[in-house]
């Protein structure tokens, strides 16, 4: 381990306290930023996922992305925890806190908001970040990518009727511009550009060059583009952290009880039927992490710009990468409760 990944968690501290200054002091900078969007997605932090998933895609063996369906308990228990766990928790937690352990420092009003935020988080499991989870834990490639892709499928029909029921409100959609500009960005442009450079690298120079030389070259990407995303986040919140850092840290906490409560769960029960690591630790990820793209659409669509339920869905994405890098250490400190992976044949 470089000194760099070694004292990953100094960066990350550094990064977001960078973000929050640049933030306050260079507002200018966030401002012109935040204007490159499209469809509630910031183009800026698309293009730094789009780096940081890049290296996972390049390691996809579409070969075998086919014998996925032979062991399907991993699809099975991602979709169990995201769509019959996950919401409900996120819903019991949240409220327990809010209106129960946080009684006196949040008026019910802002609490049942702040609920509502947090349930629609819940209910969008991740999609892009997932990636990044699964590279920094030496995930299958080609298993999380089948993951990810049925998650979305759910999330067509899934998604609309568990907000609704849970937050008991109609007019709920999903954001299709969002979602469908999600997806593109997310899994079909990297993984099409991974699978073309893995086919032309393999076929000039061969699979030892490409797996011994080729993919070392982008170790620093992914780890790097992280960084520059927390920056980025940071920066465009700086302002709604700094005028409401108490609710910030009282929503946050639940928030994060629920990533590492879900990520336990998933992840124990991969290894209860004894999956590898590389199956077990995206299945945990994906549940613990939020898509949440989708949920800050939702939440301005639903109940305007200025909600606190978007502020809600905000801090779900501040609190995003600190928890799950937590968690990937916590996944990578105990690879070895897993029984080994197969050895993926070489194309």
């Amino acid at each position: 381990m470089s000194v760099f990944e070694k004292y990953l968690t100094v960066w990350v501290l550094l990064c977001m306290a960078a973000g929050v200054l640049i933030g306050q002091f260079l507002p200018a900078v966030p401002e012109f930023l935040s204007q490159l969007e499209y469809a509630h997605v910031s183009i800026p932090i698309a293009v730094l996922i789009w780096l940081m998933i890049y290296p996972m895609m390049m390691k996809v063996n579409f070969a075998s992305v086919k014998d996925v369906g032979k062991n399907p308990h991993g699809l099975i228990i991602t979709w169990v925890f995201n769509w019959l766990i996950k919401p409900f928790s996120m819903y019991g937690i949240s409220a327990l806190f809010l209106f129960v352990i946080f009684d006196a420092l949040i008026p019910t009003e802002l609490a049942r908001d702040y609920l509502a935020g947090a349930v629609i988080l819940g209910a969008a499991p991740c999609t892009a970040m997932v990636f990044v989870w699964s590279h920094l834990t030496n995930g299958n490639p080609a298993y999380t990518v089948v993951q990810v892709a049925t998650n979305d499928l759910i999330i067509l029909f899934a998604f609309t009727p568990i907000v609704a029921f849970l937050l008991g409100v109609s007019g709920v959609s999903v954001p299709w511009a969002t979602l469908l500009l999600s997806v593109l960005l997310f899994v079909v442009i990297p993984l099409t550009a991974g699978a073309v450079t893995r086919w032309s690298v393999i076929r000039k120079r061969g699979y030892n060059y490409f797996e011994g030389t080729f993919l070392p070259k982008f170790d620093g990407v992914t780890i790097g583009g992280l960084l520059l995303t927390l920056v980025l986040i940071f920066s465009f919140q700086g302002e709604v952290i700094l005028q409401n850092p108490l609710h910030i840290v009282l929503i946050a906490v639940p928030l994060s009880l629920q990533a590492a409560v879900i990520f336990t769960l998933a992840y124990l029960t991969c290894k209860a039927v004894r999956l590898p690591h590389n199956i077990a630790a995206p299945a945990g990820m994906i549940g613990a992490s939020n898509f949440f793209e989708l949920a800050v659409a939702v939440a301005i669509s639903l109940f305007g710009t200025d909600s606190p339920v978007v502020l809600a869905t905000v801090v779900g994405v501040l609190v995003e990468v600190p928890v799950m890098l937590m968690l990937v250490r916590l996944a990578n400190r105990t690879k070895h409760w897993f029984v080994p992976a197969e050895t993926e044949a070489r194309t």
